[in-house]
């Protein structure tokens, strides 16, 4: 039974949401003091052709860049801006002490990505005064090992934790009570509720839904008339703040994966593809870093309206190269027909093992990669790629 202390005010769960405030733009600043207040673009040189984004600091974000915006266009922006190539080791390296604060806090953390989490701090309310003491005290202990910020959402679900955490950006605190989920909610404009991107939002807003107040208050069978009944029905529990998934650790790594949550959904295509190879590239060095091979490679894929579907390879070998990883991951994701563009595209490595039965010398493959993380350790990140990750 849930103990009678300030956590009761938010029902069942007391959800927690962070959100580091533009991660690899203050890991950059951090280790270049000369960076701070300036408009701060990771993801490549200026002069990188196919470049993208990866994060901009919010001096950047001033002139309209974005995440997964060509570094060309971002150049065209912002001329002044400081353009720099990610050094994903160095990210990884933050990326574990914040985790390791995370885990202090509640045993059930829910990595979402390199720099966001959720946490269930159900039960344990009465070690604080109120919820703002707890969010506080999760941001103090987060910049005391880091010296970086983050944003924290805490609600009675992920949904609402989430949105939190993304109102009052960078170095916000929001905290929203179960009594206060409606006022919070139905003044939002419906691109809130995940799974509505242009297009769904463009036909709701045809038949005059504009806010989550509308949602509300529209009949699930006019709604469903528009965007089908799945996503109606999902968007529509949404607007009245109901998400019950639970918080879900990873309590034992079984896989190493990476995946990336797109801003617009992006089609099957080139871009695409490019995606693939990076998130192939970085599981691949994760692997080469944990010294592990694998056994088994999976895609996982989210469409718009939030429908997800994973694909398995397991090959006969270990193996724990990028072009292994980006073969195989580019056969399973030509194997889903893609039908409608993505939200999310993940790549995963399992079956993992300390030890490979290889030939005297090693596979080419391997040994092109060792080479590769051999040049980009000496360049302090992963600056040479190979041609399809750009």
């Amino acid at each position: 039974m849930r103990s009678r202390t300030w956590g009761v005010s938010f029902g069942k769960r007391t959800i927690v949401h962070i959100d580091m405030d533009a991660f690899f733009a203050q890991v950059e600043v951090l280790d270049h003091p000369e960076y701070r207040g300036k408009p701060l673009v990771v993801g490549g040189r200026r002069d990188s052709r196919r470049g993208v984004v990866s994060t901009a600091s919010y001096e950047a974000r001033k002139y309209g860049i974005r995440s997964a915006m060509p570094i060309q266009r971002a150049v065209q922006l912002c001329p002044h801006a400081i353009f720099v190539p990610p050094r994903m080791a160095r990210y990884e390296e933050v990326s574990r002490r914040i985790f390791e604060v995370l885990e202090t806090f509640s045993p059930l953390v829910e990595p979402l990505s390199i720099d966001e989490a959720f946490l269930d701090m159900t039960g344990t309310e009465h070690f604080y005064e109120d919820a703002r003491h707890m969010g506080l005290e999760l941001k103090r202990r987060i910049f005391e090992a880091t010296s970086l910020t983050g944003s924290v959402g805490i609600a009675p679900n992920k949904f609402i934790a989430k949105l939190a955490s993304d109102r009052e950006k960078p170095d916000g605190l929001v905290i929203v009570p179960a009594a206060d989920v409606d006022a919070f909610l139905t003044p939002l404009p419906v691109e809130a509720l995940w799974g509505v991107g242009p297009k769904t939002a463009a036909r709701l807003k045809s038949i005059g839904v504009h806010t989550v107040r509308d949602v509300r208050e529209r009949p699930l069978s006019q709604l469903a008339q528009v965007v089908g009944p799945r996503l109606a029905a999902h968007v529509q529990a949404l607007a009245f703040g109901r998400d019950e998934r639970p918080v879900e650790p990873d309590i034992e790594a079984k896989s190493i994966g990476r995946e990336t949550t797109f801003e617009e959904d992006v089609p099957d295509g080139p871009e695409l593809r490019a995606v693939l190879a990076r998130l192939a590239a970085n599981v691949g060095w994760r692997l080469r870093k944990e010294g592990v091979f694998a056994r088994t490679v999976t895609v996982k894929i989210r469409y718009p309206d939030f429908e997800t579907h994973t694909k398995s390879r397991t090959l006969a070998e270990p193996f724990r190269d990028d072009d292994t990883l980006y073969r195989e991951a580019a056969r399973l994701l030509d194997e889903f027909r893609l039908r409608r563009p993505l939200r999310l595209l993940g790549v995963y490595a399992s079956g993992l093992q300390h030890a490979a039965q290889t030939s005297l010398f090693g596979k080419r493959e391997d040994r092109l990669s060792d080479v590769l993380d051999a040049i980009n350790a000496k360049l302090g990140g992963r600056v040479v790629r190979r041609g399809r990750e750009l």
